[in-house]
């Protein structure tokens, strides 16, 4: 088969889906990722066919990311004043570069993908990185990052479950493109593009843990939990200084914003905070803080290494415990690590994700307002002291790390060949 993976977003977006084309090649497929330009030379450095679709964002833009990953107005942003807007250029992208393949896998923010598969005939699958993404009523998320929400969450969950209907219509209007796009091509009107309207009749892929999240009721039909698929965009290995450190001493605490927080305003004092709490423990520390200047912390120490970026596949199994935004591809490399954790999330699936891995006895969440010197500290002390959070982690380790999300993925994506589509007649 050629499968066309079609994704838009971060790194933590991206990578998963050139995890699943590198395993779908192994099985024999034909895999073609269609991304921004922006990325085309990740996709191609892993030996991946590329076709460039739009919109074509830049994901260094700091002004942009800093307002997709506002924690009460960045998803209207990203979905209602930058994607919708260019829902029409998106869809004659991805139809042209259609032309020739034999299925689609979509990613919660491709809007387009369902159209373009309905029109062709295509069978597809919908996929999403986290249990977020299915606004389930029975296992309701949380959706916003603030200690009081998290209060309601753990105390009322279905009373939060019961708002999932008025988030819905008081979104609807960010669809209507389209909706209006659908009418043009004389498709009747679809679901909703952020809810059901994402999910496909013919097979979804649930690409993270059974851990976090368990099929409910409530769910779309044909879903299948593969597992998550972890892959470090090419950058090459452990800098060596990172290494040398590493070999130098303990495992150190690693302090890691993911590819898209790091460009935040409250970067640079996660990173202060963070150099301050690790020193003030008497413990080494990695600190991986991007390409911002600004997010260098002014610490003098030998126990300290801040470096750029680093790959978590590597550094993490290396490290005593993980303190992180909460971003699904961060996750779950820490969670296969077994290592203890601190989530400081920010938006979108994070403070959902948060709460998921504190419920498995594991982590501890900081919200970025707490985010002091003080409380790190006393977080960090206490997690790594915990034996049942230790042990916890080991255990959820083994488990993350067993799962075959690449070729459960394949498994699923198989079966779509014996699926029949007819196509639109209309154009």
């Amino acid at each position: 088969m050629r499968v066309l993976l079609t994704s838009i977003g971060s790194f933590g977006d991206l990578n998963p889906y050139i995890g699943l084309g590198l395993a779908l090649k192994r099985r024999g497929h034909e895999p073609v990722l269609a991304v921004a330009n922006a990325y085309r030379p990740h996709v191609e450095a892993a030996g991946l066919l590329c076709r460039p679709v739009g919109p074509h964002g830049d994901p260094s833009d700091i002004e942009v990311v800093q307002r997709i990953m506002h924690p009460l107005r960045g998803a209207e942003y990203l979905v209602r004043d930058l994607l919708m807007p260019r829902i029409d250029e998106a869809y004659r992208d991805l139809f042209a570069v259609t032309a020739d393949v034999d299925a689609i896998v979509s990613h919660p923010l491709t809007f387009a993908a369902p159209l373009v598969a309905e029109k062709r005939g295509l069978p597809w699958a919908g996929a999403v990185l986290a249990p977020l993404s299915f606004f389930s009523r029975t296992d309701p998320p949380q959706v916003l990052a603030h200690p009081l929400v998290a209060l309601l969450h753990r105390r009322w969950p279905g009373a939060i479950g019961r708002t999932i209907p008025l988030g819905k219509l008081i979104t609807r209007s960010w669809g209507e493109p389209v909706q209006a796009l659908r009418r043009e091509l004389g498709l009747p009107r679809g679901g909703h593009p952020i809810y059901e309207g994402q999910f496909s009749p013919h097979l979804n892929l649930a690409l993270f843990s059974r851990v976090l999240a368990e099929p409910q009721p409530d769910w779309p039909a044909r879903t299948v939990v593969t597992g998550a698929i972890r892959y470090d965009a090419v950058h090459g290995g452990l800098p060596s200084g990172l290494a040398a450190f590493l070999d130098a001493g303990p495992p150190p605490m690693v302090f890691t914003l993911g590819s898209a927080a790091v460009s935040l305003k409250r970067a640079p004092h996660f990173f202060d905070v963070s150099a301050a709490a690790a020193t003030a423990l008497g413990r080494r520390a990695v600190l991986l803080v991007g390409s911002s200047a600004e997010n260098r912390p002014a610490v003098d120490s030998h126990n300290v290494f801040v470096t750029e970026w680093a790959p978590h596949s590597e550094l993490f199994h290396r490290s005593a415990a993980v303190v992180h935004q909460g971003g699904a591809g961060t996750l779950h490399t820490a969670l296969a690590a077994g290592r203890p954790m601190i989530v400081v999330p920010f938006a979108h699936d994070q403070p959902d994700n948060a709460a998921r891995v504190e419920r498995l006895g594991l982590a501890r969440t900081i919200y970025p307002q707490q985010y002091t010197a003080a409380r790190v500290r006393a977080a960090l002390a206490g997690l790594l002291a915990d034996e049942d959070a230790l042990a916890a982690a080991r255990a959820v380790g083994e488990k993350v790390s067993s799962e075959r999300g690449g070729d459960n993925a394949v498994d699923a994506i198989q079966t779509l060949a014996d699926v029949k589509s007819t196509p639109s007649a209309s154009r």
